[in-house]
């Protein structure tokens, strides 16, 4: 049995996938089985990864049912202690797994260990900044505004915490045991840590190197942008259920928190005028937030405009100069987390 059980969910990511996977094999952790869930996808992916002979590889094939329904499927597959979850255009860096399992085994209240990530483009190449969330005391409250796990390739779980949220459901045509809500097809992430967090003792918390290589993907994101803000809303519903006291207190400063989010998704994307739309949205809903975090709401609303307003060559040119000195600027920063 492998300690740990990587889940490598696979779907029209043939361009991608071929390197994901080998950012698995090259870990320096090597107690592992990867797990590829092929969700019935229509292009080459899974003839890519029959490519790869190695013992600890297993391609398990179903019917399309989404991200949350291929995680599922890696979970109840997983025979590991620790499960981590790798999304198919995503890469991870040699040290990755090493370093969440040493932070796994020497914090006993951790149940979900994450990392930072460094942006990369299309081709693999790095964009010089980073994501850069909260690393510890992360509360309810906190992860209705804001998502620190980030992405879907930064997170390793003891399997126990996803034991312990397990709900059993018949959506396939037989009873199973479900830990995602494939009810969501977008922020089924932030729903499941919810849950995590309102329902068990198990923490979430970050380290500070930036070991996940996160893809940005422009491929129908500005589309994306308005199913997810659908589905943050359907999250908040959700939690309102079993957790109405904490819904009624923070849900207009959770949509406007989303709302930024999105807003520099946008701003990413240079969709200008989606951008500004979501950041009057943000204020709108919550104008506090100027107040709570005046830099980065400040920063989202003028690159929104300058966007908007500015020809795209002069927007671009700021852009890449501004970019430079976020990055070095991170970069300083997760080093001098690293050294403390």
């Amino acid at each position: 049995m492998k300690n740990v059980s990587v889940i490598l969910p696979a779907y029209q990511v043939a361009k991608y996938i071929g390197a994901a996977v080998e950012s698995v094999l090259n870990q320096s952790y090597q107690d592992f089985e990867l797990i590829i869930v092929d969700d019935g996808s229509p292009d080459q992916t899974v003839q890519i990864c029959q490519q790869f002979i190695d013992p600890r590889i297993k391609i398990i094939r179903q019917e399309n049912r989404g991200l949350a329904g291929a995680r599922n499927t890696g979970i109840r597959h997983a025979q590991g202690k620790y499960l981590a979850l790798l999304d198919g255009d995503d890469l991870w860096l040699p040290k990755k797994l090493e370093r969440q399992i040493e932070h796994l085994e020497s914090s006993p209240l951790v149940g979900i260990s994450f990392t930072r990530s460094a942006f990369i483009d299309e081709a693999g190449n790095s964009l010089g900044t980073y994501l850069m969330p909260k690393l510890k005391e992360i509360t309810p409250p906190y992860l209705l505004r804001e998502n620190p796990v980030s992405n879907g390739s930064t997170a390793v779980i003891r399997k126990e915490v996803f034991e312990a949220i397990r709900f059993k459901d018949n959506l396939h045509g037989t009873v199973e045991d479900f830990y995602f809500d494939e009810y969501f097809r977008q922020a089924e992430d932030i729903e499941c840590w919810l849950r995590i967090l309102i329902q068990t003792n198990w923490q979430i918390e970050g380290i500070p190197e930036a070991l996940t290589l996160y893809r940005v993907n422009s491929r129908g994101l500005s589309a994306n942008i308005l199913k997810q803000l659908e589905h943050i809303e359907k999250v908040i519903e959700k939690t309102r259920s079993y957790a109405p006291e904490l819904v009624a207190q923070w849900e207009g400063p959770a949509k406007a928190y989303q709302l930024r989010y999105l807003a520099r998704t946008a701003v990413r994307l240079q969709a200008g005028s989606m951008a500004m739309k979501l950041i009057h949205q943000a204020l709108a809903a919550h104008w506090r937030i100027l107040l709570e975090e005046p830099r980065r709401t400040l920063m989202t609303l003028t690159a929104a405009y300058l966007l908007g307003f500015l020809p795209l060559d002069l927007y671009n040119q700021m852009e890449t100069f501004a970019l430079k000195i976020v990055g070095a600027t991170q970069k300083r920063r997760i080093l001098q987390d690293q050294s403390s």
